[in-house]
């Protein structure tokens, strides 16, 4: 219902109210009927149905039964180990998924508790949650608004709807109807909203809705969706079921085959146990998990609070940032930037010694300046009279010289405020307002006619600024009544003030880094469509004609389908409204881009939520804001974000090396165990020899990999295709190449053992495969060779090789581990022909560096 257009009388006859509110028993029966004025909240998982889903994975599937099969077939030693493992990696995503999510609990905290209201011709207080519409409220500066309202009475009343509506300053309210239209929530100034509140004056209001039907329920109701998949979730479990579908294949085949051929059962199920332990890469999930963990540490070093760890990876891939303006790329701090003097010869002795303009703009506001020189007051006056005091202007002194004796605060209607001061000379008034009020009061400006002030208004207005005028008179002595309109007549005119939020000074670079980097900045906000697109000018997000420009009542008249051909092209969008802002979002997810939203409002929680990565601030952000987001912003700083892309990057170019090498290392044990068969040889490997392998020699080194610095290039290439796989065709014929080799090298040296009689042809090879995968570890560090990158560039490499070749000697050489890991001491001999054989997958990485680099092209 369309209450704003709507007299009060029509409003009151639709509600069945009246000016004095209703009967108690009236009340009761609404209440029934409505409900309760409190948000709802749908139904969470319980705790157990969370951990147990961790189980509901495929390859963890595969691992429960390779444990059961271990255990069956008496090896209880693998099957505890496979379900460790198992667990832990349970373990990592209950907490991942266990996330606490409060953004209800904080949007319920906004609502206010109790409320004034009158029922049966009596002011009483009520809990808020007992309001029905058709209740009666009174209201005053301090008051959190209790439920949707339209307003009856208002007495100087400003209210703070920055949070629902994404306005920055204070709104002075109405009663009266609005004209026919469309209009945006912070255009309804007839119109209160639930979870704001009163700054200035008091007021009578009519609730018109409560609960989950008011503005605040329609964000509740948003904000309660299934979390988004981030994009390396997405692929990573993309992969994970084409692993999955791989493993169940081969093994069938190989176990099928096997009976056919007329092998034991036993030993077959032996066969496939180990394959389907080598083909699930153990340690990714943990070491995954870890390096988001890690680079969330260093974010947070920056300035940026990671509340869900896949989001340090989302922000490398991210396509668009839909960000606020006030705050993020504004300083949030209205300032002077330029006045324009009348040098009007009538008023320049009003003051004597004194401009006439800075001093009106000195004495005509309600700041106060503290004991420690701090301005308290309206952001706008506190703007102006820092102004003045900047340019050696004292308002102690003025103040004292020309003391107020009267005053007319600004309302809506004369949109103007009007001090009277008294003087030696007589009686000063002026006047602070909209340009075209005050030069509708003035007689006299001066150099400058009526058309060439208002010109200049509008011209700094398009700019993008706020423009108030002055304008200044002398009288001998105070009409005999003093009203506004024997006061604010016949002025002359003063000059102009000029403010804006300026931009901040790094975000324009920012912006311009973000551009480089094949990410489109958007403005979202809620400000007046040419306040924005001057700044998204300024800042270089809104540079041609092509770049577009949307404000929300054109963007409530397009079709989902057409909005969807343009989105692509808008920059700047304005006076938008919380459906709208995850509209905008919607749109850009179903063009395939991955998207970054940023905010601060309860107007901004939905987009948040619902956005690729949310991001809040952690200054002026809301609770609400803060707890549906993904990262916080603690410096509330565009260029912050930009900072965060790039580590982002880093670190998901160093998740997708870790993934390369242990696939690399697993398609080599896998190989290993198919081919030797082929050759007539025993298997080679043992369960517990993979898993140690793909713990321990995968698991450190991918960690140290963690700490890999970022390519120099990676904040000019564009982001990955979201619907890209983890690995391209040329990135799998690779792993198959590095993994075949790796397989060679291990089956040779078996077959080369057991030529020689050498009865430790397991543990020869065993190590020849956990020493390749660490010489794999290191050539995998960085596209260049490892002699350019820099040997001991990454330290924690060097030290998780030297800890894990520490670990392969202790589980040779140590009889306890030998026991545990079927493992025999090697001679000499043994272990130098192991580790020259292991060799071979390094240098051979490296020669392919080597061999690319001469041809101009990069892996």
């Amino acid at each position: 219902m369309d209450y704003h257009l709507l007299s009060l009388p029509e409003v009151f006859g639709l509600l069945n109210s009246t000016p004095d509110g209703l009967k108690s028993q009236t009340a009761g029966e609404l209440l029934l009927k409505y409900g309760k004025n409190t948000l709802s909240e749908t139904k969470k998982k319980t705790v157990w149905l969370i951990f147990l889903g961790q189980f509901t994975d495929l390859m963890i599937m595969i691992l429960l039964a390779a444990a059961i099969i271990s255990a069956f077939l008496g090896d209880l030693t693998d099957a505890l180990v496979i379900f460790t493992i198992v667990i832990i990696n349970a373990l990592v995503g209950f907490v991942q998924e266990y996330r606490a999510e409060k953004a209800m609990t904080s949007l319920k905290k906004m609502a206010a508790t109790h409320a004034k209201v009158l029922r049966d011709n009596n002011v009483i207080v009520i809990a808020s949650a007992e309001l029905v519409p058709g209740d009666v409220i009174m209201l005053e500066a301090g008051d959190v608004v209790p439920a949707d309202i339209r307003f009856i009475e208002t007495h100087s009343l400003k209210v703070n709807e920055s949070s629902i509506t994404g306005e920055s300053a204070n709104i002075e309210k109405s009663t009266a109807r609005l004209a026919s239209g469309d209009y945006s929530l912070g255009d309804k100034i007839n119109m209160g909203y639930k979870g704001t509140f009163v700054t200035n004056g008091r007021a009578r209001a009519i609730v018109v809705l409560t609960g989950m039907n008011t503005e605040l329920g329609r964000i509740a109701t948003l904000i309660q969706i299934e979390d988004t998949m981030t994009p390396l979730q997405k692929r990573l479990n993309g992969f994970g079921k084409r692993i999955t579908v791989s493993i169940l294949a081969i093994c069938t085949g190989i176990f099928v085959i096997g009976l056919l051929r007329g092998e034991m059962a036993i030993t077959l199920l032996l066969t496939v146990l180990s394959l389907a332990v080598a083909a699930i890469p153990e340690a990714m999930p943990a070491v995954v998990t870890i390096a988001l963990a890690l680079g969330s540490k260093k974010l947070a070093e920056n300035f940026a609070l990671i509340r869900n760890l896949p989001a340090v990876e989302t922000l490398g891939s991210v396509t668009y940032i839909c960000t606020d303006k006030t705050g993020t790329l504004t300083e949030n701090r209205m300032t002077v930037e330029k006045v324009y003097s009348s040098e009007n010869t009538e008023i320049s002795g009003i003051f004597p010694g004194n401009d006439p303009l800075l001093s009106a703009m000195v004495l005509n506001n309600d700041v106060i300046i503290d004991s420690d020189g701090t301005l308290k007051g309206e952001s706008t006056e506190t703007a102006l009279v820092k102004y003045a005091l900047e340019n050696n202007f004292s308002k102690t002194e003025l103040e004292s010289s020309y003391p107020r004796i009267a005053e007319f605060p600004f309302d809506s209607i004369r949109k103007c405020m009007t001090t009277v001061h008294s003087s030696p000379g007589g009686i000063i008034v002026i006047t602070k307002g909209a340009v075209e009020s005050i030069a509708s009061l003035t007689s006299s400006f001066g150099a400058q006619n009526r058309s060439e002030i208002i010109s200049r208004a509008d011209i700094e207005a398009a700019n993008g600024y706020r423009v108030l005028g002055y304008a200044l008179k002398l009288l001998q002595k105070l009409p005999d009544e003093l009203t506004s309109e024997n006061i604010e007549s016949s002025l002359t005119f003063a000059g102009i003030a000029c403010l804006i939020d300026p931009p901040r000074p790094e975000a324009k670079n920012a912006v311009e880094e973000c551009k480089q980097a094949g990410i489109i900045p958007v403005m979202i906000t809620g400000d007046h469509k040419l306040t924005a697109e001057s700044i998204a000018r300024k800042l270089g997000i809104l540079t041609s004609e092509e770049e577009m420009t949307l404000e929300g009542k054109e963007l409530e008249k397009l079709t989902d389908r057409a909005f969807k051909e343009i989105v692509d092209k808008v920059r700047v969008y304005a006076r938008v409204n919380p459906e709208q802002k995850l509209r905008i979002i919607s749109a850009l997810q179903s063009n395939h881009h991955f998207a970054a939203m940023t905010g601060d409002g309860v107007n901004d929680a939905p987009a948040l939520k619902n956005a690729d990565i949310g991001i809040s601030m952690g200054i002026n952000g809301t609770e609400v804001s803060r707890e549906a987001s993904d990262m916080i912003l603690l410096d509330d700083n565009f260029a912050t974000i930009v900072k965060a892309v790039k580590l982002g990057r880093t670190i998901y170019s160093n998740i997708l090396k870790f993934i390369n090498y242990i696939m690399s290392g697993n398609t080599g044990e896998i190989l290993a165990i198919i081919l030797a068969p082929f050759f007539g040889l025993p298997i080679p490997l043992l369960a517990i020899h993979i898993l140690w392998v793909n713990l321990v020699s995968d698991g450190l080194p991918g960690l140290a990999m963690a700490y890999e610095k970022p390519e120099s290039n990676i904040m000019k290439i564009p982001p990955r295709d979201p619907e890209e796989n983890i690995f391209s065709a040329k990135t799998a014929f690779r792993i198959l190449r590095i993994g075949f080799l790796i397989s060679l090298v291990t089956v040779g040296t078996e077959a080369w053992a057991i030529n020689n009689n050498i009865s430790n042809w397991q543990t020869m090879a065993f190590t020849v495969l956990c020493f390749s995968q660490l010489g794999l570890a290191m050539a995998f560090r960085s596209r260049l060779s490892v002699f350019t990158a820099g040997v001991f560039s990454n330290w924690r490499m060097v030290g998780a090789i030297a800890i894990t070749v520490l670990l392969q000697f202790m589980i040779i050489y140590i009889p306890q581990l030998n026991t545990i890991f079927k493992t025999h001491p090697l001679s000499i001999r043994e272990l130098i022909v192991t580790i020259a054989v292991s060799s071979i997958v390094f240098w051979a990485v490296e020669a392919e560096k080597f061999i690319l680099k001469l041809r101009n092209k990069t892996l």
